[in-house]
């Protein structure tokens, strides 16, 4: 379903990806590891088409997204969640859910469908849905910045550091939260440091380094891999 050949990226005369190969078939929940400045959210950016990457390939589908605008993208199917929640923090609840639909605006029938299912996966925002988005606690603003991304209706979603900042509990009902809209149907990429919590609900998983995939393989075998588990794990 998502497939990248060979990306690269420069901001200037740094290389912040170097030839990145990967992809996520239709239906995988495929973790991409990687520490501070590894590239994760340079290869979001480039994939939502927020940055244009160097040369390479970035496939949806049958979609070539070389050239096609970020609002093309969503419409694609292709959702990007960003690292940050990057909400706007003095609108309402309700007004940050529905700028994520804003490219199906014209769909207002579709967009209450979205809206109610977001409700259903997180009950707490209807009952806040009237309060600043600032206004709540920090896994509750993830929880709008996720609901956000799905009212644009992804075939595929683009997580980036969505544990980031949250208490353990609120980070153990987080990734129960992703692995459930995974079986939904939803193609999900994670980029995540915390990498026992991702790899446990993941099928497959890639390390970037330094821009570069290093390291790639199952579920099991990157849990048990003795680097992975001394750079992510602490053991």
């Amino acid at each position: 379903m998502l497939t990248l050949e060979n990306v690269s990226l420069s901001y200037g005369s740094f290389r912040a990806l170097d030839q990145v190969t990967l992809n996520a078939r239709e239906g995988e929940l495929v973790v991409l590891l990687g520490s501070n400045g590894a590239g994760k959210s340079s290869l979001f950016l480039t994939m939502s088409g927020l940055h244009r990457a160097a040369s390479g390939s970035i496939r949806f589908g049958a979609q070539e997204l070389a050239g096609r605008k970020p609002s093309q993208i969503v419409s694609d199917g292709l959702v990007h969640c960003p690292e940050g929640r990057k909400l706007f923090p003095g609108m309402s609840v309700l007004k940050n859910l529905l700028l994520g639909a804003y490219v199906h605006r014209r769909d207002q029938p579709g967009t209450r469908r979205s809206l109610e299912e977001v409700f259903a996966l997180f009950p707490i925002l209807e009952e806040k849905k009237d309060q600043p988005a600032g206004s709540l606690s920090g896994g509750q603003q993830q929880m709008v910045a996720l609901g956000r991304a799905l009212m644009g209706r992804p075939k595929a979603l683009l997580l980036d550091e969505p544990s980031l900042g949250l208490a353990p509990l609120v980070v153990k009902q987080m990734f129960e939260i992703i692995a459930r809209i995974n079986r939904a149907g939803t193609t999900v990429l994670l980029a995540e440091q915390n990498a026992y919590a991702a790899l446990n609900i993941a099928s497959r998983a890639y390390v970037l380094e330094q821009g570069k995939i290093v390291l790639e393989g199952g579920r099991e075998e990157l849990l048990n891999n003795a680097q992975v588990r001394k750079a992510y794990i602490g053991a």
